[in-house]
């Protein structure tokens, strides 16, 4: 297993000194932003798409620093209600598809999306609970018309650029747990799996060494990231939080470092249970601490993984 960042972290620097200070770190691999969500400030399709020099530069700036690159990410909102916020998504995602493939990357991590409450809707609505049964109805239409016709689609496209997406399981999309993850899975193929991200689990109260042994090989990617309960605004209001992620002390959970919201032994477990059911990929840092630096929160984060990763194979039990 590796360790990698999340490098839009480092967008506001030039990508040959952010991958210096990552090299430096002991950071083994790159996750590289392609657009929406996270922006495109290193690795920009509408460049890169089709032109081999610019390929090429940017393969040598990663693997002349001994760093590899663990997937390129395009997180949005592919079937947004607004068809022309939709549409600018898709066109992302299907650039930054066919980017992988010309780099030799085999994954694109995404978010499912979520549509409106129906056809003429304009804004995402995500369904939190089964009545009134107006939600039902608006579960049923989003999943049926829109999300799985949508991804049967872009899986065929995927399996023709020999690229997988993982989908990230994060509240206000479709996809947000281990239930809904292998619902759209199975409705639309093995192409189509996740992007394990610990940090909006643990607000959830999913236990990730449970979900990581339900998921198995739809693993295709997992995140490092961290998120802490506060106990006392967790009592008070539960973990459906509005407010502001700067209201740290109000809110009822924040995103942390890793091993600011759980210790080393629970990061130990994630490990091994990624381990147990054959994941031995990545673990990309994504850092978004509101107490800490970009500087402090990375170092870390990159302190507690090499304490936490296992990176030799086990060999044979010589003791049985």
């Amino acid at each position: 297993m590796k360790i990698g960042v999340f490098a839009v972290l480092f967008g506001q620097q030039p990508l040959e000194s952010a991958l210096d200070y990552i090299a430096e770190s002991g950071v083994q691999m790159v996750e590289l932003g392609c657009g929406n969500y996270p922006g495109s400030a290193h690795c920009d399709p509408d460049k890169l798409l089709g032109n081999s020099a610019a390929q090429k530069e940017l393969l040598s700036a990663i693997s002349s620093r001994g760093l590899e690159i663990s997937s390129l990410s395009c997180h949005g909102n592919p079937v947004h209600p607004d068809k022309s916020f939709a549409a600018k998504d898709r066109e992302v995602f299907n650039k930054t598809v066919r980017l992988a493939r010309e780099l030799g990357v085999g994954v694109v991590n995404n978010f499912s999306g979520c549509p409106g409450d129906g056809p003429n809707g304009t804004k995402p609505n995500w369904v939190t609970c089964a009545w009134p049964p107006d939600y039902v109805d608006i579960l049923n239409w989003q999943w049926n018309e829109v999300l799985i016709p949508y991804w049967r689609e872009q899986a065929k496209f995927l399996k023709d650029n020999g690229v997988k997406v993982a989908l990230e399981m994060h509240p206000g999309f479709c996809v947000y747990n281990v239930e809904t993850m292998l619902r759209l899975r199975e409705a639309c193929g093995d192409s189509i799996g996740c992007n394990f991200d610990p940090s909006h689990l643990f607000w959830n109260g999913v236990d990730p060494c449970m979900a990581i042994r339900e998921l198995g090989d739809a693993i295709f990617h997992a995140h490092a990231k961290d998120c802490r309960i506060d106990e006392h605004n967790t009592s008070i209001n539960g973990c459906n939080d509005t407010k502001n992620y700067g209201d740290v002390l109000n809110r009822s959970w924040v995103f942390r470092t890793i091993g600011y919201g759980h210790n080393l032994q629970v990061w130990k477990d994630i490990v091994s249970t990624l381990k147990t059911v054959g994941y031995d990929f990545v673990l990309s840092i994504e850092h978004e601490d509101s107490l800490m630096s970009v500087n402090e929160g990375f170092q870390k984060a990159v302190s507690l993984l090499k304490e936490a990763i296992i990176t030799e194979q086990a060999g044979e039990m010589w003791w049985a």
